[in-house]
């Protein structure tokens, strides 16, 4: 029997793979006689030492209990006592394995199903933990873990090799991150179910993981990128959305808990806004004090709500066509706006620093735990409508005014010019006439006019375009960047008549209409 010799470990003993072939032993570097069997389904702690028997010299070996069953501590402390009576002469005997009972009680007979149904509703809903937290651990359990889910806990514990070969997988298929949070959350669920299942192996199988470094991303913008980010999200078509991620800058907030914001949360003579069930459960409930900035930017979101959906706003404050009634979705294209969500929160925290507020401040802000002792005295309610409320006004006052914004434009527009031509004008909606004009205009008119030019001329032989008989051109382009194309009628030897201008120009009176437009075009058409 081949040996090895290490220090016998919870981790070491679980990372010891089980034999293929013939068993091997593992024997403590420290406590001699302390030892791990190693065999094809499970591995053994015995306490192994020589005794003299009627002037023989004999070898005794005892076993002291399975790996998962009991920890490497515990084994090593019984045998110690179990080396001191063997090596007394007291003969030892190996203690017998009790019966397996029958029904859900079976060593082992907990799946991984039953063990999540168990602590979704014995812990997770009864401590109140939020929407988002349950709806990620459902994933990691129904989804990633899908293979196991009718699998029994103790086949996991007893072969901790297959969770940490299941955790490479994961890393190489889905990244670091979600394969920590994967097995974070079977090692949650294996401990609640050990709990009730004591037959289960002591030992977490999550032990035998090689967790993945997880590093932070840097996405927080500066004051030198701020200016940008207002001029995108000035030009976004949709007012809600835009008041969201305006006011996600504002306060820090995670996007989570500002999506479920609703007007009676919404306190205009505190000015602050109530979150009821931010990250961590309603017991982390807390107040966002308002800036002045950030009471537009909420009475802009109500009104635009009420606007777009004046019979099903429901009472949200930022109100979508949704199941729930409220924004469900707050990611953008990264073309129309560049940062958004947790981007947001890390700009919030960046500028907070360059605001010069303390580090406890921007901790009660961010509604994160204080660290130390001293500062858990710290009574947040108390500090909500002074201090912490100048300190929100001194941050936001430095993000407005990095933007370098425009007075007279968003994000300082009333709730009452949303939308107003001249002081918000907005990318219109790609469904709309106005912008499948604007890309006729842009681009079908001059294909047409192209295709146009092409044709010989035969029902007006004074027309041209693009240079003909009299040497004349169409002029394109105008300041708008829309197509403005002049054709020059020929009246014969005198010279040329005056321009008749394709699309009448905006200093001529009445904007033309779609029809009237488009009769040069049939003309050209037809020649």
């Amino acid at each position: 029997m081949v040996e090895k010799r290490i220090l016998l470990t919870d981790r070491a003993v679980a990372q010891l793979p089980l034999a293929t072939i013939d068993r091997y032993k593992v024997r403590d570097s420290e406590l001699s006689g302390f030892v791990v069997i190693v065999g094809r389904r499970r591995k053994s702690y015995t306490a192994q030492a020589e005794h003299w028997a009627n002037g023989v010299r004999k070898s005794k070996s005892v076993l002291i209990g399975y790996a998962g069953e009991i920890s490497a501590r515990d084994a090593r402390g019984q045998a110690k006592l179990l080396l001191a009576k063997i090596g007394q002469g007291n003969v030892v005997q190996s203690p017998k394995k009790k019966p397996a009972p029958q029904g859900d009680g079976v060593v082992g007979g907990v799946t991984l199903r039953q063990a999540w149904t168990r602590y979704l509703v014995a812990h997770m809903e009864r401590k109140n933990r939020s929407p988002a937290t349950i709806r990620s651990y459902a994933d990691h359990v129904e989804r990633v873990l899908v293979e196991w889910i009718d699998l029994p806990l103790r086949v996991l514990g007893e072969n901790p090799a297959m969770v940490a070969e299941r955790h490479d997988t994961l890393s190489e298929i889905s990244g670091p991150s979600a394969a920590n949070g994967a097995m974070r959350t079977l090692r949650a669920i294996y401990n609640h179910a050990r709990k009730s299942h004591r037959d289960l192996p002591v030992e977490n199988p999550t032990l035998a993981v090689d967790w993945n470094s997880e590093k932070r991303r840097d996405t927080a913008m500066g004051p030198d990128d701020l200016p940008t980010w207002f001029a995108q999200a000035r030009l976004m078509r949709h007012p809600v959305r835009r008041e969201f991620h305006l006011f996600s800058l504002l306060s820090g907030g995670r996007p989570g808990a500002q999506l479920q914001a609703r007007i009676e949360h919404l306190n205009l003579r505190a000015r602050i806004l109530h979150i009821p069930r931010p990250k961590g459960g309603a017991d982390r409930a807390f107040d966002i004090p308002l800036s002045r900035p950030m009471i537009r930017c909420l009475i802009r979101a109500i009104r635009a709500s009420r606007m777009l959906y004046p019979h099903n706003h429901g009472g949200w404050i930022f109100a979508a066509d949704s199941a729930d009634g409220h924004m469900s979705e707050h990611r953008e294209y990264r073309k129309v706006l560049s940062k958004w969500g947790n981007d947001l929160r890390q700009t919030y925290r960046t500028m907070g620093q360059i605001a010069g507020l303390s580090e406890i401040d921007m901790h009660l802000l961010m509604n994160h735990s204080i660290p130390g002792v001293n500062a858990g005295y710290i009574t947040r309610a108390k500090l909500i409508s002074g201090h912490l409320r100048a300190s929100q006004e001194k941050l936001t006052g430095t993000m407005i005014q990095a933007g370098r914004l425009n007075p007279t434009q968003w994000p300082n527009l009333p709730s009452r010019l949303i939308g107003d031509p001249r002081r918000d004008p907005t990318l219109p909606d790609p469904r709309s006439n106005k912008a499948r004009e604007e890309r006729f205009w842009a681009i079908e008119a001059p294909r047409l006019l192209r295709a146009a030019s092409l044709r010989p001329a035969t029902s007006s032989p004074g027309m041209d375009l693009q240079g003909g008989r009299d040497g004349s051109r169409s002029e394109a382009g105008d300041s708008r960047g829309r197509l403005a194309v002049t054709v020059v009628a020929s009246t014969g030897p005198s010279g040329p008549a005056p321009k008749a201008p394709l699309r009448p120009a905006a200093s001529s009176g009445a904007p033309a209409t779609t029809s009237e437009r488009l009769d040069p075009i049939r003309s050209l058409l037809n020649m």
